[in-house]
């Protein structure tokens, strides 16, 4: 049975498994009142976290990929929703800290245990996501994500 992409480019495909990523997550988060954009803020959160850190609004921007503007829209919306506190930076009052919340680390858990099942299952073609292919496909998409773009004149584009 064919799916469409038997003549697609690398971009359409690219374009098409990053699309077919984000309405599952989402899916898969509508319980819990997250979005995909809203978990990403979340988990890198909780990874800063457990690596003993306290991002400011632009470090978790940073981290993400998401522009500095989305990550501070995001941050009033989980805030408003109790799931993380934002606190100005006593060394630099332009900045503002986020922190998990006790149930903002709850629901993020949970978040993260949907989102890992979701990625066994789309890593499950190429043998799960300890395989060596998976090990492969992660290196060549880290590649593609280091790689800058740019076009003939322009001065080279970040990737996110």
């Amino acid at each position: 049975m064919s799916t469409g992409t038997d003549r697609a480019t690398h971009g359409q495909l690219v374009w098409r498994l990053a699309n077919k990523w984000r309405v599952a997550v989402d899916r898969a988060l509508a319980p819990l009142g997250l979005t995909h954009a809203q978990y990403v803020v979340l988990a890198s959160l909780h990874g800063m976290r457990r690596e003993g850190r306290t991002p400011s609004q632009r470090q978790l921007a940073d981290r993400t990929g998401l522009e500095a503007l989305y990550v501070s829209k995001l941050a009033r919306a989980l805030e408003s929703a109790g799931l993380l506190a934002r606190e100005k930076d006593p060394r630099d009052p332009r900045a503002m800290r986020l922190t998990l919340t006790e149930e903002g680390a709850a629901v993020t858990g949970r978040a993260i245990t949907l989102v890992q099942s979701l990625l066994d299952r789309l890593l499950d073609p190429l043998g799960g996501q300890d395989s060596e292919r998976a090990r492969v496909f992660k290196a060549e998409l880290r590649a593609l994500l280091d790689t800058p773009l740019t076009l003939s004149g322009d001065t080279p584009q970040e990737t996110s």
